[in-house]
């Protein structure tokens, strides 16, 4: 019996291809010149990717992370290879996969706080950060079958993606993946339901987990107690750009380990991720325009001498009530972030 038989989903039509090529050539093109700012006009290509792209990138994962996992531009490169029928498919393991998220999350971790020292500063340094990643994720795609090794596994966004896009409710195609080839279980992007805590299949999963929800909210926290600092000059200023999100993690994983023993997985996954979320934009906000804790620091335009700041504090506050409403109030729908396309024709 045909698997494709059993269970089918919704495929691409030829004119709705099209359009999302267009569309993720377009994103990709913009990448590329992000990446050509940063290395040729880096105070342009700072504001572009630190100042720009990444600020507004957990609002649209909140609302409809399948949009960002169809036209990420990383996500297009990695995927080239196996979209011309280049790549050598292998399938990973459960615990391969395991493995991948869990150092994901963990290079999460060790690169935000880098941003202090080095690349907020340096487009240079940012440019070649996304290029390494680049190599990465286009080597490990093109060994292993579509999302899994990269999308889906060592991908350090896709931790953030999976925590902030608990409320889908938009259904989208899957613009990569005209046949579903199990290549990752459960698939993120048409798995209902889908969160961090879900999967609990290997130590690496749970440990994944806990991380990305209990950790996550203390990082942010912490990692906004930091001001930026031209380089890295001693192993103390090292220290202190770890130190406060670390300490933020230790802190909100407790939180997380007491309520996990009162409260269910759905709720305090909603909770712990409103509370990241909002932490990132409650000191992330005022940043950008002038208010910030410390001055000038991440900042895309003053407008200290425009706006009163008050004016700010209400977006903000306007801006965490959304959060609230959208991940924890508003009715739970089954949506996963974009439609299961229909299985490949494999014999069982």
């Amino acid at each position: 019996m045909k698997l494709s038989q059993i269970k089918s989903g919704d495929q691409l039509s030829t004119r709705s291809i099209l359009t999302w090529r267009v569309i993720q050539t377009l994103v990709w093109l913009i990448g590329a010149f992000i990446l050509y700012s940063l290395i040729f006009k880096p105070t342009l290509g700072i504001h572009l990717f630190w100042n720009i792209l990444i600020p507004v990138a957990p609002l649209l994962f909140v609302v409809s992370v399948g949009v960002w996992r169809n036209v990420c531009p990383m996500a297009s490169t990695a995927l080239f290879f196996r979209h011309i029928g280049l790549s050598k498919r292998k399938k990973l393991t459960i615990p391969q996969s395991g493995k991948l998220k869990l150092i994901a999350i963990i290079a999460l971790f060790i690169i935000i706080p880098l941003r202090h020292a080095i690349f907020n500063l340096s487009g240079q340094a940012t440019a070649i950060l996304i290029i390494a990643l680049g190599v990465v994720a286009i080597t490990v795609s093109f060994f292993n079958e579509w999302k899994s090794a990269w999308c889906s596994g060592l991908c350090p966004v896709h931790p953030v993606e999976n925590l902030y896009g608990l409320r889908n409710k938009i259904k989208l195609p899957n613009a990569h993946c005209n046949q579903c080839h199990k290549c990752v279980t459960p698939c993120p992007d048409s798995t209902p339901k889908n969160n961090p805590l879900s999967t609990t299949k290997t130590a690496y999963h749970r440990i994944t987990g806990i991380l990305t929800v209990g950790a996550f909210p203390g990082f942010v926290w912490g990692w906004f107690q930091v001001p930026d600092y031209n380089g890295i000059t001693s192993l103390s200023e090292l220290i202190s750009i770890y130190q406060p999100p670390f300490i933020g993690m230790l802190v909100s994983s407790f939180i997380f380990l007491v309520l996990k023993k009162v409260l269910n997985k759905k709720t305090i996954t909603e909770l712990f991720a409103i509370a990241a979320v909002s932490f990132y934009y409650w000191f992330r906000i005022p940043a950008l325009f002038g208010f910030g804790i410390y001055p000038e620091n991440g900042m895309l335009i003053d407008l200290t001498k425009t706006i009163p700041e008050w004016t700010i504090q209400v977006i903000v506050r306007v801006l965490v009530l959304f959060f609230f409403i959208w991940l924890y109030v508003s009715k739970q729908n089954n949506n996963s972030w974009a439609i299961r396309p229909r299985y490949a024709d494999i014999e069982k």
